[in-house]
């Protein structure tokens, strides 16, 4: 078995620590992503995102995930980067708790979201995270305007009003879809559909967003609008942003750049 350990890339002026990653090799492709504590923007704060020892697995298939020490701090914006089917979806959806580890914890928060029921784990994700899907995950028999409301209508942990509907409806606007309330998702191009999954992410305030590629089909001018609308949204709701992406060009924008790329060539060696 070998190890290696490479550096996240950072700006120069990032105040947070550099983090570490570290691959593996087994009979197994296995990846391995090791964090040190990063020092949070706050030191009194507790970390955003916290995954600790993980081993993931699907029921089929060769692909395994170990994360024994992994933090990211409250306010801070991490791109992660890197090939198609090197892990960065599941990173995803283990920290959103839509899949949970065969070890270890992750947790959010502060809230161990690995360890909750399916009911609580949905519930949580609701209130606290805003995904977006890569496919998007639009209900084709709904509007667009209840499309962004959907998160409202599926718990009772969240209140549907006035607000939360005049809050919808400036956010589509923000978006460049605020005249195409009425239209179904078939009625929309790739980039439209995209925009509408970004708004019913954002609609919760959520404390941690999530997304997987969310500037993937969108043109130049829109792509620096969506990214703008995060990052306001990140100082906005205190928020923190984990960005999957293959878009290096927007990678200047981030704090940190977690490259999935480096660790798996360091698999192949």
């Amino acid at each position: 078995m070998s190890n290696a350990s490479i550096r996240t890339h950072k700006k120069r002026n990032n105040i947070i620590n550099p983090k570490k990653l570290r691959c593996q090799l087994s009979e197994l492709p296995v990846l391995t992503l090791e964090a040190p504590k990063a020092e949070p923007l706050n030191p009194e704060t507790t970390p955003m995102i916290a995954i600790q020892a993980l081993e993931f697995c699907y029921p089929k298939g060769e692909f395994k995930l170990n994360i024994p020490d992994f933090q990211v701090s409250g306010g801070e914006k991490v791109a992660v980067i890197g090939p198609s089917g090197s892990g960065k979806t599941t990173l995803l959806n283990l920290i959103a708790g839509i899949m949970t580890p065969q070890n270890g914890t992750v947790s959010v928060d502060e809230a161990q979201v690995s360890t909750l029921g399916d009911r609580e784990r949905r519930d949580f994700r609701i209130t606290n995270i805003g995904f977006v899907f890569q496919d998007f995950e639009l209900l084709d028999y709904l509007n667009v305007f209840d499309n962004v409301l959907h998160p409202y209508r599926i718990t009772g942990a969240l209140k549907l009003d006035k607000a939360v509907r005049d809050r919808a409806e400036s956010l589509t606007q923000d978006m460049g879809i605020g005249d195409k309330l009425k239209r179904k998702p078939n009625d929309l191009s790739h980039g439209e559909k995209q925009r509408v999954a970004i708004c019913r992410a954002l609609l919760p305030q959520p404390r941690l967003i999530l997304t997987d590629e969310a500037t993937g089909n969108l043109d130049p001018d829109n792509k620096i609008l969506i990214l703008d609308l995060l990052f306001k949204a990140v100082s906005d709701y205190n928020a923190t942003l984990v960005a999957v992406t293959h878009d290096h060009e927007l990678l200047k924008h981030f704090d940190q750049i977690v490259n999935f790329q480096e660790f798996k060539n360091m698999a192949a060696v």
